[in-house]
């Protein structure tokens, strides 16, 4: 998977932040297959839950996690305004308050340093989710970690030429083990900016599914399931038949690759296992329309029946059609990314 921060063994099942599980089933079915280009801002969506629990304006992120050479595209600010219970009774009291998002520009001084991000009017008895776009500012913490000290929100409310502060509190997460429904989120949306498409297999010392998941997975359990079990993506040409009516043309079969029985369903959230399909069969001459022939495959299948070279075999079955995957899974820090792998699964079959 190109997933350098692959958890450790199995993490303890905890619940992703819903707005990335809307988001998977937004751009993907529930195999997890794209349901149409361009729904994903790049390719690659990470989730950062708020680390601080005790101060109730003061939000910090670990952004660790990202690779290097990720590219980001945009950074969300997702924060839940709580709905203010008292309601005063007098009619000239203004029902909103002013709420300001600063970057923290150092750590533990007072009064705090900061920088105004975002500024906006909201109802003191509205409640729900507010978006902030913080994208120069993170930008600049994933060039300078240090720089990274967290954002601020203040309230002001202004009645009676007074001036109240912090009327009105935002959703925080109570630690592990007291997890929030809506809690903050740092949301950001990237490009794993690779030339090739991200790879699908992890390292092998981490890749053994009985230190994975070999608990819950029975010894007879099939690591990939499929009619005539195939593993190789582009076989070998086979021997020609000596009968024409054993000869298999070259076709799409079932492949599902089911995460559980990888050892792999420990970190993965969505989906549980998906059809990767593969191709099987021959290509003979002549190669029909239905076999999807290249040109190339064309000329290789006519030199290999006149038998103008030795060394020439018959045109191979390999996919010439490919969907992408998206996976939603913790990292190794039990961070929500949400990715897009590309070539995942074989649409249709040819020569």
């Amino acid at each position: 998977f190109d997933i350098e921060e692959l958890p450790p063994d199995v993490l303890p099942r905890k619940k992703p932040p819903q707005f990335m599980v809307d988001l998977f089933n937004k751009v993907a079915d529930a195999n997890g297959i794209t349901r149409a280009p361009g729904l994903l801002e790049g390719d690659v969506v990470r989730s950062f839950e708020d680390r601080v629990h005790v101060d109730q304006y003061h939000f910090y992120f670990d952004i660790s996690a990202m690779e290097r050479g990720e590219q980001m595209l945009k950074a969300e600010f997702r924060v839940f305004k709580l709905k203010r219970t008292h309601m005063s009774r007098r009619s000239d009291v203004k029902h909103f308050c002013k709420v300001e998002v600063y970057e923290l520009l150092e750590s533990g001084s007072k009064p705090q340093k900061k920088r105004l991000i975002a500024s906006r009017l909201l109802s003191l008895y509205a409640e729900g989710w507010e978006v902030f776009n913080v994208t120069q500012t993170v930008s600049k913490w994933v060039g300078n970690s240090s720089s990274n000290h967290g954002f601020l929100i203040t309230t002001t409310h202004v009645f009676d030429n007074r001036i109240e502060h912090n009327l009105v509190k935002f959703a925080k997460s109570q630690g592990a083990l007291q997890e929030s429904r809506n809690a903050a989120l740092l949301v950001l949306f990237t490009n794993s900016n690779k030339r090739k498409s991200s790879s699908f297999v992890p390292s092998s010392t981490k890749m053994n599914p009985a230190k994975n998941d070999a608990s819950h997975v029975p010894r007879e359990t099939p690591i990939i399931e499929s009619s005539n079990v195939s593993m190789s993506r582009r076989p070998r040409a086979a021997a020609i038949p000596s009968t024409k009516s054993q000869v298999t043309a070259c076709h799409r079969r079932e492949l599902y690759v089911d995460f559980r029985a990888i050892g792999w369903s420990g970190w993965i959230i969505y989906p549980s296992g998906y059809n990767a399909f593969y191709c099987r069969g021959s290509c003979l001459f002549p190669l029909g329309e239905s076999l999807n022939a290249t040109n190339h495959a064309t000329v290789q299948s006519i030199v290999h029946t006149l038998k103008l070279s030795q060394d020439v075999s018959t045109p191979c079955c390999v996919p010439d059609e490919l969907k992408s995957l998206n996976l939603l899974y913790f990292d190794d820090k039990e961070n929500v990314v949400l990715k897009n792998y590309k070539d995942m699964v074989a649409t249709r079959c040819g020569c």
